[in-house]
This record gives C-alpha cells, sequence and structure tokens, in this order.
C-alpha cells in the first residue's frame, strides 16, 4: 500500500512538473547581446499565473519583460512569457531558477547556463584610444538674479522714502519764505501787503489798525524788546524810554512820541470804537514805515562776539536738525525691518524667517534642486537633495566568495543627514536557495538584516534605542519592511536626539536596503526625510 502511494505521488509531481517550463534561445552571446528567456506554462482556466517580475535574473540583466502570450487548448490555457536578458561582462553564468505560481502552488524553473564570450577586436584595422576625461557639467540652478532684485527694489523703496520725507529739501512755501527774511524785511514786506489789502477802501479800520500795530510791535519784540507783542501801550513805551536812557538803543524822543501816539489811537480804535480819518490812517501806516527805519539805525551794531555766538547758535542748530534727522532715519529703517520680520514671521513662522536671513543648511538642502537618479543593479529609484557618491565597502575574507556589495551615499555633517542605498547579492547555492525561497524566509531574513543594523548602530555609541516596525509600500507597490524610532547620539561632545529608518527589500539572491539617519529637533530634516521616503521605488520589469 506504500508503494503505491509513494508511486501515485511521483507521478503526481511529475504532471505538476509538466506544466512549466522554460528555455532560452541561445547558450552562447556575446557582451551586450540579448538572448530570449521564455516560460510556458499550462494552467486551468481558472487558475491565477504569476511570473517573475523585476531584477530576479541576476547575474544577468533584464532589460525588456515581454506581454504574456495565452492561446486555449480545450479546458487550460496554454501561456507564454519571454525576457530579454544580457550581460556586460565576460564569462560563464548560470540563470537561477524562477519562481512561477500557479493558483495557490509555487513551481520552479530549470536554472539555465549561459557563456558570454568577449569581442574580439581587430587592432590592425580598428584603433585603440584612451578613454576620454570627464567633461564637468555646470549644475542647473535657480538663478539668484529674482532675489536680488527683489532685495534692491525693496532697499530703494525704503531709501526714496526716506530721503522723500527726511532728507529732501522741501521747497518753501511763501509763507516760510517770508519767515526766513530779516526782521527789518518782514516788516517792510508786511507793509507792502497791508497797502494791498481791502481794509481802507471798505472802511475796515479795526482791522488795518490791528495789522499795523502788530507789524511795528513784532518788529519791536525780535530787535528791541522781547515782550513787546504781550506788552499794553504804555508798558512798550517805558521800556523804550528806559532803553534809550540806557544808551541800549539810540531813538529820539520824537520816534518814542509818535509810535506812542499811533498806539493809543489804535487802542481806541480797537477797543472804543473810534473811527479815524482815512487819510489819517494812511499817516500812521507811512509814520510807522520811517519809525521802523529809524528802530534799524538805532541799533548797535553787533560785535565779533556776538556775530561768532551767533554763527555757532546756527551751526549748533543744524547739526540738531541733521542729528534729529539720522534718529529718525535709523528709527524708521528699524521699524520697518522689525515689522517687516513680524508680517513674514506670522506668515511664515519666525524660525523659517530667521533661518531664511541667516542661513540654515538643512533648509537649503530642502529648497535647493534635488536630483532623482537610479543606484545599484537591480535599480533603486530614489530622490535626494544631492548626488549619491559610491563607497568602497571592505568585506571580510571569508564574505568575497559569497557576496557582492554597492553602496552609495551622501552625508553632512553640519545637518547631521546620513542618506545610504546600498544592495548586497549573495551567491546562494542551491540548498541555500530551496531554503530561502519561501516568503517566509525572505521575511525572517529582512528581520535579521533589520538586527543587525540596529546592533551596528549600538557599536558606534547610539543609546535609548526605540524600535518600531513595519511594512512598507513604495509608490509602485514593491513591499519592503520598514525599521524606524529615534536614539541618542553623542555630536562634539552633547548627547543630541536623533531619528533613523532603514527600508529593506529582498528579491531571490538581491537584498536591498536605504538607511537613513538625521536629527530629531530639526524640522527641516523631517520634511527632507519624509520627501526621501515618499519616492523610493523598485523598477518594475516593465518600467525597464
Amino acid at each position: 500500500m506504500s508503494l503505491f502511494f509513494a508511486c501515485a505521488l511521483c507521478l503526481i509531481s511529475m504532471t505538476l512538473n509538466a506544466q512549466v517550463t522554460s528555455s532560452i534561445d541561445s547558450t552562447k552571446i556575446k557582451i551586450g547581446q540579448q538572448i530570449t528567456f521564455k516560460i510556458e506554462v499550462e494552467a486551468d482556466t481558472t487558475d491565477l499565473v504569476v511570473f517573475p517580475e523585476g531584477q530576479t535574473f541576476s547575474p544577468l540583466e533584464m532589460i525588456e519583460s515581454y506581454k504574456v502570450d495565452t492561446t486555449k487548448k480545450d479546458s487550460k490555457y496554454r501561456l507564454i512569457k519571454q525576457y530579454g536578458l544580457t550581460q556586460f561582462d565576460s564569462g560563464a553564468y548560470t540563470i537561477p531558477r524562477q519562481k512561477i505560481t500557479i493558483g495557490t502552488k509555487a513551481f520552479y524553473t530549470d536554472s539555465l547556463r549561459v557563456e558570454v564570450n568577449n569581442i574580439k577586436v581587430d587592432t590592425t584595422k580598428q584603433g585603440l584610444y584612451d578613454i576620454k576625461p570627464f567633461i564637468e557639467v555646470k549644475k542647473h540652478t535657480k538663478s539668484p538674479w529674482l532675489t536680488i532684485l527683489c532685495v534692491l527694489l525693496a532697499i530703494a523703496l525704503v531709501a526714496f522714502v526716506l530721503y522723500w520725507f527726511i532728507w529732501r529739501k522741501k521747497p518753501l512755501t511763501e509763507e516760510a519764505k517770508i519767515a526766513l527774511l530779516p526782521p527789518y524785511d518782514r516788516a517792510k514786506l508786511a507793509l507792502k501787503q497791508l497797502d494791498e489789502s481791502t481794509y481802507l477802501e471798505n472802511a475796515e479800520l479795526k482791522d488795518y489798525y490791528s495789522e499795523l500795530t502788530f507789524i511795528i510791535r513784532k518788529y519791536l519784540d525780535e530787535k528791541v524788546y522781547d515782550k513787546a507783542l504781550e506788552s499794553t501801550t504804555d508798558e512798550l513805551i517805558l521800556r523804550l524810554n528806559l532803553l534809550n536812557d540806557a544808551n541800549q538803543i539810540e531813538l529820539s524822543k520824537t520816534d518814542i512820541v509818535n509810535l506812542e501816539t499811533i498806539l493809543k489811537r489804535a487802542d481806541l480804535v480797537k477797543f472804543a470804537k473810534s473811527a479815524p480819518d482815512i487819510e489819517l490812517a494812511k499817516l500812521d501806516r507811512n509814520t510807522i514805515d520811517i519809525e521802523i527805519d529809524h528802530v534799524k539805525e538805532a541799533l548797535p551794531e553787533p560785535t565779533e562776539e556776538e556775530k561768532l555766538l551767533n554763527q555757532q547758535y546756527k551751526e549748533e542748530q543744524e547739526r540738531k536738525k541733521k542729528r534729529k534727522k539720522i534718529i529718525l532715519t535709523v528709527a524708521i529703517s528699524v521699524f520697518l525691518m522689525i515689522a517687516t520680520f513680524v508680517g513674514f514671521g506670522l506668515k511664515y513662522g519666525f524660525a523659517y524667517v530667521k533661518d531664511t536671513l541667516i542661513g540654515h543648511e538643512s533648509k537649503e538642502l530642502l529648497e535647493g534642486d534635488w536630483v532623482r537618479s537610479e543606484y545599484g543593479v537591480p535599480p533603486v529609484t530614489i530622490s535626494t537633495p544631492k548626488v549619491l557618491k559610491r563607497e568602497i565597502v571592505e568585506l571580510p575574507e571569508e564574505y568575497k566568495d559569497k557576496i557582492t556589495n554597492t553602496t552609495f551615499r551622501y552625508i553632512s555633517l553640519n545637518s547631521g543627514i546620513d542618506i545610504q542605498v546600498s544592495t548586497t547579492k549573495f551567491n546562494y547555492s542551491e540548498e541555500e536557495k530551496k531554503q530561502l525561497a519561501s516568503d517566509e524566509a525572505k521575511a525572517n531574513e529582512l528581520l535579521a538584516a533589520s538586527e543587525k543594523f540596529i546592533e551596528q548602530l549600538e557599536s558606534k555609541g547610539a543609546k535609548d534605542i526605540i524600535v518600531k516596525r513595519e511594512q512598507f509600500i513604495t509608490p509602485n507597490a514593491a513591499e519592503g519592511l520598514k525599521t524606524f524610532g529615534t536614539m541618542s547620539l553623542e555630536i562634539e561632545g552633547d548627547i543630541k536626539p536623533a531619528k533613523y529608518s532603514i527600508i529593506l527589500f529582498k528579491a531571490e539572491n538581491v537584498r536591498q536596503q536605504i538607511i537613513l539617519q538625521w536629527q530629531a529637533d530639526d524640522d527641516y530634516a523631517n520634511q527632507m526625510i519624509d520627501r526621501v521616503l515618499n519616492s523610493i521605488e523598485l523598477k518594475k520589469a516593465e518600467e525597464e
């Protein structure tokens, strides 16, 4: 009975294996030449068939994946899937077994051997030349001229406002021009304006005498007695007599009597409603004109000391005026700067404005021109603030025959950002391939790699490591393991909080990983890492 079951199982196995066949159109090719790898599957019409996707043919590189050709035969489908493969290094290579899923069962193709030969070059007909040197390509960056132009326009606007309202020598009004005239000239001009008025024509004697006495009082106030405007007629005449007796002015008694007569007549007109003759009013006007000349002549000439003091006073006034303008200019400039800072701070955030003004490396990286590129084979497509540069990773001697590794990295010591993309290829034996073929085995391998990374962090001095794990799915549906969390790092003698994230993918004998490290309290770095994570893609076969 047991023998019967054993034979039955063998026949079932042969039947299942017969459902999947594979072949290549040539076992010998030249470097870069394409071979076609074909998989034929027979399956029920209700079965779901999943063919290999991605770079599962390593060490050969898949350059094209053709559409599935489907034909129906009785109650079954015959599916043919073809792949274009090549290799750019000479040698003997083995195409690994490929996994095909039919329904819920997994089937594997046979491994096939391919020989890649060099292309023979007849050096007698074709000359050999050195490799051309690298050509430096100028990096395309955003033109700073627009920003510079905006700043210059803002500065010019502020300078224009300050000049126009503070430093510009404003055109004088008629009143200002009159105010700058000497007291004598102003008094004469005021008499001329009084002549042009219509007070006498309209018999407005009160207004006429008010203007006339104000002219003489104003002149005396500025040149003789500084309380002439607020003094009564008797007080003013008394003061003039005292000054005359003290030889401070040289007015005749007649001059003082004439002034007293006109001032008292004006008081009668203003307060007692007296109405002198128009001609008398004109005569009083001419008398005031003459008395102004006499007062000017009666005033002593200023001494040299007085002239010097007057000049110093004028210079001091000019200095005060200039100092006032400077203070006002500085105050307005500071106010505008503070107002601008507060305005932009309320809209964009004060930290952002501060970092824009004084500079912040992480902010410059975040807002700079990013690079989207492919790294490794099979390629990992990723966007980064700068191009990742290849790093040589020294492998222990016992691993050199078992694995190959390519690593690309960008690290900024100032901002604390570290981005690494690495691809590791394992030279598995057939037994190892069988052991690692299941999804559970792949998941365990990724988990072990994740644990190894955490151990490396600890060996480099990281402390207080918090570990979280979750599934990671790229925008083009590639699935992997994400290990992330926080830690404490010693940077320049200080313990600072940091974050890390490692994304692991596994396909057949290839493991791809993206390692990210950054400072936890750097908001710009957090935004950069989110952008990097959202950009990760593993190129599918159809996209090659």
